[in-house]
């Protein structure tokens, strides 16, 4: 079976920036990404979790997209807008896809 090129892009950031995200990924013609609650992890701060949050206002997001690769510079653009003076953190991966007609 054909396999085409394709980044993954994934991003970490605060629950409360999702729909920001989501809007400034949505303007530079990003069709597809999926949106997952993070339970809690380590970082420079040290661990934390989810446990015990009223609200997931302090809660994380990890927002993961597969994009052609012509589009990976604006994604980034769109999402360091976002990230700017928020926790975050972004990775980009190559990867491959079956159906490229759908990136």
């Amino acid at each position: 079976m054909q396999t085409h090129k394709a980044k993954r892009v994934e991003i970490t950031i605060e629950a409360v920036m999702e729909r920001r995200l989501a809007e400034s990924l949505e303007k530079v013609g990003v069709t597809g990404f999926t949106i997952l609650p993070v339970l809690g992890g380590s970082g420079r701060s040290g661990r934390w979790s989810r446990e015990g949050q009223v609200s997931r206002a302090s809660g994380m997001i990890n927002v993961v997209c597969i994009i052609r690769p012509e589009r990976l510079e604006p994604l980034l653009d769109a999402a360091f807008g976002v990230l700017d003076r928020h926790i975050g953190v972004v990775s980009v991966t190559d990867c491959e896809v079956l159906r490229a007609e759908r990136f």
